[in-house]
């Protein structure tokens, strides 16, 4: 069905709320989480639409059409681009030193190297594998002798080559760019692998958790039980995905000699990721906003697009 794929990531520039609907529990609102591992995720079809708003006023609606599939009748012809869900890579955690760490599992970078391997770009490191309770860094910036400490929690530490040839390899595809040196360097530096059971926790607990408050209309000041708990991803978190395409369809009957050339599936990723001159956009290297909350900053990601 899909004849070209692309690997795709997402940077969390702001806190992103993709949301879950509501919940029983101190969080009203939660965020999108995988069943089986509570990873944080972020929906295939929540990210085609935000990717299909972003391009509204961009392109010609003919255009968005083509590749997205018709806004209306969708059952007129299907559309040529596909975004798989996306998963975690690399979560921000408070450290002692350093500000904060990117952390990172075997499952998360082995999800990774999946993805990277169905897009034809197999890397050249394996998945290496850490013990429970221990913690393995590419440069020795966050440690405290031979200590690592995340949040309130000690691991034993060791630098090792390995996860540096992870981190530039990570770093290289998903923060290409100069204005994003500052935080390529910090992730080459400061990528830390901890044990899968280890990871999970921080990868449910350490989300972004904000108060808001209900107002009254007539009287402003807060509605009786209007206190609620929004869940956000934090801002620095990694996430990856991929983007399939295939030859632009079309509605049967329509097409004729006149009809204009059909798109083959590397030319509609190119439309969507690189674009075509200053008329056609793309969206590689750029903000897209995603999920809720748009109007006070959330859901701000920088998208990277890599085949090679």
């Amino acid at each position: 069905m899909f004849e070209a794929s692309q690997l795709v990531f997402y940077y969390a520039v702001s806190p992103v709320h993709m949301g879950a609907g509501s919940a029983i529990g101190a969080i009203d609102s939660p965020i999108q989480r995988e069943v089986h591992t509570q990873h944080p995720m972020f929906a295939g079809s929540g990210l085609k639409g935000a990717l299909r708003h972003h391009f509204n006023r961009a392109w010609p609606q003919t255009l968005i059409n083509r590749i997205f599939g018709p806004d209306s009748n969708a059952s007129d012809f299907a559309g040529a681009l596909s975004l798989s869900d996306a998963q975690l890579v690399a979560l921000p955690v408070r450290s002692l030193k350093g500000g904060f760490a990117y952390v990172t599992s075997p499952l998360a970078l082995a999800r990774l190297h999946r993805l990277a391997s169905q897009a034809g770009m197999v890397p050249s490191w394996v998945v290496p594998t850490v013990a429970e309770n221990k913690a393995q860094t590419g440069s020795a910036n966050l440690l405290q002798g031979k200590q690592l400490i995340l949040e309130a929690f000690e691991f034993a530490a060791e630098v090792d080559d390995k996860l540096t040839d992870i981190s530039q390899w990570i770093a290289t595809h998903a923060l290409s760019g100069s204005g994003n040196s500052f935080f390529a360097d910090k992730f080459k530096s400061d990528l830390v692998l901890l044990h899968d059971t280890d990871f999970a926790h921080f990868a449910r607990h350490a989300m972004v958790v904000e108060p808001h408050v209900r107002i009254d209309d007539d009287s402003g000041t807060a509605s009786d039980g209007g206190l609620f708990y929004v869940e956000n991803l934090p801002p620095e978190t990694l996430m990856v995905g991929l983007a399939q395409a295939s030859i632009e369809r079309f509605k049967k009957g329509s097409r004729s000699a006149e009809s204009v050339a059909l798109l083959n599936a590397p030319e509609v990723l190119a439309k969507v990721f690189t674009g075509a001159g200053k008329t056609i956009p793309g969206i590689g290297g750029k903000l897209l906003q995603i999920g809720g909350d748009a109007t006070t900053g959330r859901g701000l990601v920088l998208v990277q697009s890599s085949n090679s």
